[in-house]
């Protein structure tokens, strides 16, 4: 399962935002390490549900997790919280709402400068962590010469280098063999970054148009350029009073909004897409369900998502484009216009196709 941390300074809204998606009451003691599964919102799996009035709806989700104030702040602390190492990105909560009951702890509000001080953290926590290894790899090449250590030692001095520099690990170009090297050192500032600038009321309005025009207010603008790098505006202020009601009537709201979706519908989808993750689909009477696979997945490990057998088994893959099937409105019409096609094990899936797994046991 996809997983990803939430993590802010005091006074943002983390928690509130991560109950919202998941359900999961965040309100525990200092220290406690909170998860929660959010399902991802896709229009497409609602659309083959109506079609097959299936027994279960499964959809795609990601696992979130929050921290309670930790006891410790700054970059130690960061580094000894595991919800934070085993994530696969991060998501940060930035304050971007003037609200005098809720004083800010730096005693303004400047969204350009805690995602900067949250930043520099991560970059701190990364730079102890390759100090720390770099010492270790120079006592073992002094017992004997190791292509592969050789090759970790500059692969970890080139991370080293960039994090003096400032700069995050996830701006550096590297090879896929280089990104399998340092997967164990679970480098946070390596990981994609999500940043949901919780906005006020009042900028509502920008919310459900484009998000550049929030990151130019608030001094986000060059910030988001960076590597691996994207924005989410929402107000959890208005997000809490939706969760309120009831469906009908939170769509109602929403529209009243000028808004198309929720904000946490909006953070839960980017989320999955900045992990570069997709769905394919199966369908039937008995289930509708999204499977989430990488993008570039080819047809035989997309088959083991489903069970390893099948990947194990695989024949041939019979698939079909969702706009075939929701056009022809039945797989015997897709059949009957030559559009349900055999591919095999070495075929790219694509986002939203449906696909049936012939296999042999």
């Amino acid at each position: 399962m996809l997983h990803a941390a939430v993590i802010g300074f005091p006074s943002t809204g983390k928690s509130t935002l991560f109950q919202l998606m998941t359900s999961v009451d965040a309100s525990r003691g200092k220290g406690d390490v909170i998860i929660g599964i959010s399902k991802v919102p896709d229009e497409r799996l609602d659309r083959l549900t109506a079609m097959y009035n299936p027994k279960k709806r499964v959809p795609a989700t990601v696992e979130f997790t929050d921290v309670i104030a930790p006891a410790r702040t700054g970059a130690s602390a960061l580094v000894d919280v595991a919800g934070y190492k085993n994530a696969d990105a991060l998501v940060h909560v930035v304050r971007a709402f003037r609200d005098e009951a809720v004083p800010h702890p730096a005693g303004s509000v400047n969204p350009a400068r805690d995602a900067q001080a949250m930043e520099d953290e991560l970059i701190l926590a990364d730079l102890g962590i390759s100090e720390r290894r770099l010492e270790r790899l120079a006592k073992d090449l002094k017992k004997g010469k190791s292509t592969e250590l050789e090759r970790e030692r500059e692969l970890v001095e080139r991370c080293k280098d960039s994090l003096e520099s400032g700069q995050p690990l996830r701006a550096l170009q590297l090879s896929s063999e280089d990104r399998k090297l340092l997967r164990g050192f679970q480098f946070l500032s390596a990981k994609p970054l999500l940043l949901v600038i919780n906005v006020d009321e009042t900028d509502i309005g920008d919310i459900g148009t484009s998000v550049d025009a929030i990151a130019a207010r608030t001094g986000l603008t060059s910030f988001l350029a960076r590597a691996s790098t994207r924005a989410v505006a929402l107000c959890a202020k208005i997000e809490l009073e939706i969760s309120q009601l009831e469906p009908s009537d939170a769509a109602a709201f929403l529209a009243d909004l000028g808004l198309h979706e929720s904000g946490l519908d909006r953070v839960i989808r980017s989320t999955y897409d900045l992990l570069g993750y997709m769905s394919f689909f199966t369908v039937g009477e008995d289930e509708c369900r999204a499977w989430s696979i990488s993008r570039g997945t080819p047809a035989q490990l997309a088959a083991g998502e489903i069970h390893s057998d099948i990947q194990r088994g695989f024949i041939r893959a019979e698939v079909v484009a969702y706009d075939a099937l929701t056009t022809r409105g039945s797989m015997a019409a897709c059949r009957d216009h030559g559009e349900v096609r055999l591919e095999g094990k070495e075929y790219v899936v694509q986002d939203a196709d449906i696909i049936n797994f012939r296999f042999a046991t």
